[in-house]
């Protein structure tokens, strides 16, 4: 299946690596012209060299609400309208406990938050004039389940899930469908598990979640072309777990080695 986005415009935050990346790559092999954007300006002019004609690359620090009104702007003034926004720069700045400080909060805060907050006020009067857009907000399924490594964190990327079924439910009736994506596990720039783990212990991945693998940007992407399409022309106010059935196991474990036993809520077969 090809051109789901055929003649859309799009404008992807955090898009110079991982699942903006991948998000912005497959988004233009649909047809669509891409504004990729991230704070990192040598790595989102890389993404849009290798898409080719039809990416344009925007260096943008999304915590910047001058810099949001200029993107805003810089789309309208070049195209004449967007058609698709994804909501997808986040961050966990630095993981700590609930009692480990606030030093970085409000960076949170701005970052997985207020951006997409402000960035889907300032892209959808526009939609809502011409009675048609889609809005797609990357979350966390650390928004999804109890998160005790950083709750400060969880209660943001937990809040973006309710902001886009709130957000979802009150522009649907101007045409506007917005949805999200809650990811979990996917290898990235920020979560490069290649990198990270040792070889014992990436041979124990399929035990560590239910489709038995580590997810990848693409699979992601793929979820946020689906909610961008007209495939998902009549979904509303939704955040997709795309999880490899983490969130949906409960903490419990395929491959368990007790005997009769083919699941264990102890991740290492107790």
């Amino acid at each position: 299946m090809s051109g789901l986005l055929a003649g859309k415009i799009a404008v992807i935050t955090g898009a110079g690596h991982g699942i903006g990346a991948a998000t912005a790559e497959l988004f233009a092999q649909h047809g669509a012209t891409v504004y990729a954007t991230d704070i990192d300006g040598p790595a989102v002019q890389s993404v849009a060299k290798s898409i080719g004609e039809g990416a344009i690359p925007v260096s943008v620090d999304v915590r910047d609400p001058g810099a949001l009104v200029a993107l805003r702007d810089q789309v309208i003034a070049e195209h004449g309208r967007s058609d698709v926004l994804v909501n997808n720069a986040g961050h966990w700045v630095k993981v700590q406990g609930l009692l480990d400080g606030d030093e970085h909060w409000q960076e949170l805060y701005e970052i997985n938050l207020l951006h997409v907050m402000r960035a889907t006020r300032l892209f959808l009067p526009a939609m809502i004039q011409r009675g048609h857009g889609v809005i797609v907000n990357v979350s966390s399924i650390e928004g999804v389940r109890g998160y005790p490594v950083d709750p400060v964190y969880a209660a943001f990327k937990a809040a973006v899930i309710q902001f886009t079924r709130s957000a979802g439910v009150d522009a649907a009736r101007f045409g506007v469908r917005i949805n999200g994506v809650a990811p979990d596990l996917t290898n990235s720039e920020q979560s490069n598990f290649k990198a990270w783990d040792s070889p014992s212990v990436a041979q124990r991945w399929p035990s560590y979640l239910p489709l038995g693998r580590m997810g990848e940007p693409v699979d992601q992407a793929r979820v946020i072309l689906f909610l961008a399409s007209e495939l998902s022309g009549f979904v509303v106010g939704q955040t997709i777990n795309a999880d490899g059935g983490t969130a949906e196991a409960g903490g419990w474990y395929p491959s368990s080695r007790r005997p009769g036993r083919s699941w264990t809520n102890r991740p290492f077969d107790a």
